[in-house]
């Protein structure tokens, strides 16, 4: 896939712009760094769909050494019966525009980072829309990520490797279960062909739940 533009009402929801415009500088900013983002951003995405058996210890990957540990993913998937691994990335050469930003202009570093963010979260949209349209007989939760709640971050190698995806789209996964590149993500969807209950994602689900300055100042953003 490629990306023509980003996502900029994501992208500023993460920097706390929810009920005010930025001014005309850090709209110029916000320009510079999309431009150098899509010059060098090579989104990519893989998944692969499994059957799911609840254990007592978990929530068992059929055919994987998957075992999902935690009382958050084991209500996100009760009332399915596969799941969908997801990896999507947006390369490591965003990373590099972020670190070459954060040596000469902590402003540019952020609102990059930021712009990088929503990228990859329109990346992951771009998958759901496949997966969606390749599975038109199931329903589907939305997207849970390893770190999120009670999941276990701890998982990530192990996820990775049952996609194959350093070798498919370069992610990897450091000593500090940091992905890397850093923009990437990895989620969790259940499916199931009975109809699935709805609920709200709130914070516990946003991929910038530990960044967000609306959390930092007891905020929300009405995500």
């Amino acid at each position: 896939m490629e990306l023509l533009h980003l996502n900029r009402a994501e992208a500023m929801r993460y920097m706390g712009y929810k009920n005010k415009k930025p001014d005309e500088n850090v709209l110029s900013i916000i320009d510079e760094c999309e431009s150098a983002l899509l010059k060098v951003c090579k989104p990519r995405y893989i998944y692969k769909v499994f059957d799911i058996q609840n254990l007592e210890n978990g929530i068992s990957v059929i055919g994987t050494s998957l075992l999902f540990k935690g009382n958050d993913i084991r209500s996100h998937l009760s009332e399915c019966n596969k799941c969908i691994l997801l990896c999507a990335t947006v390369s490591i050469e965003a990373d590099k525009i972020i670190r070459s930003y954060e040596t000469i202009d902590m402003t540019k570093a952020v609102i990059a980072d930021c712009l990088a963010s929503a990228a990859v979260e329109q990346v992951c949209n771009q998958a759901e829309i496949e997966i969606k349209n390749n599975l038109p007989d199931y329903n589907f939760t939305w997207r849970f990520s390893p770190g999120y709640g009670d999941f276990p971050l701890n998982i990530q190698p192990e996820f990775l490797n049952v996609l194959d995806a350093q070798k498919r789209i370069g992610v990897n996964c450091t000593e500090s279960l940091i992905l890397i590149p850093r923009k990437s993500v990895t989620a969790v969807m259940g499916i199931s062909k009975n109809k699935i209950s709805k609920g709200k994602r709130g914070c516990v689900s946003c991929n910038m739940r530990d960044r967000c300055e609306y959390r930092k100042r007891g905020d929300h953003c009405g995500f």
